[in-house]
């Protein structure tokens, strides 16, 4: 099993967006990094952790692990990049040759806020990617004795 921190802007998929969505599962849709992309493809497995992450909050406060899903389908191409209406749309996409893929993640649980200060002030947590400077990939592997730290704090 792989463990993944997966962050999403609250304002277009929350925790309790997810929670909230049919059967509890949602298409995790506008990854438009390449590095993040080949993660989803060539890493990712069926029932793979997955932090999920408030980013790109209107208060530095609001931002950090909200809850925790399971990676819930292999990756498959994200259809909004077909879509000229969608803000992901790829002009260079085609449906024979698509640039871009996704996987579903089912809700496991909302936590409380793990907020980014709290994740820099854990010495444990140093070498986590998400903790690096530059590091800015909308998905990152974990690993399992982060993942570990991590559900230790959040208790």
């Amino acid at each position: 099993m792989n463990y993944w921190l997966m962050k999403s802007e609250p304002s277009e998929c929350s925790i309790d967006d997810l929670a909230q969505a049919p059967g509890q599962q949602l298409p995790w849709v506008g990854v438009r990094n390449y590095q993040a992309r080949n993660f989803m493809r060539d890493q990712m497995q069926l029932g793979d952790g997955v932090l999920f992450y408030h980013s790109s909050c209107p208060k530095p406060e609001q931002i950090g692990i909200a809850g925790l899903a399971r990676v819930a389908s292999p990756a498959y191409p994200d259809a909004t990049q077909f879509d000229p209406a969608s803000p992901y749309f790829d002009a260079k996409a085609t449906v024979e040759s698509p640039r871009w893929l996704h996987v579903d993640v089912r809700f496991e649980r909302k936590t409380r806020l793990l907020s980014l200060a709290e994740l820099r002030a854990e010495p444990r947590l140093a070498s986590m990617r998400l903790l690096q400077p530059g590091s800015r990939l909308s998905i990152t592997p974990v690993t399992p004795d982060e993942w570990s730290v991590i559900l230790s704090l959040l208790g």
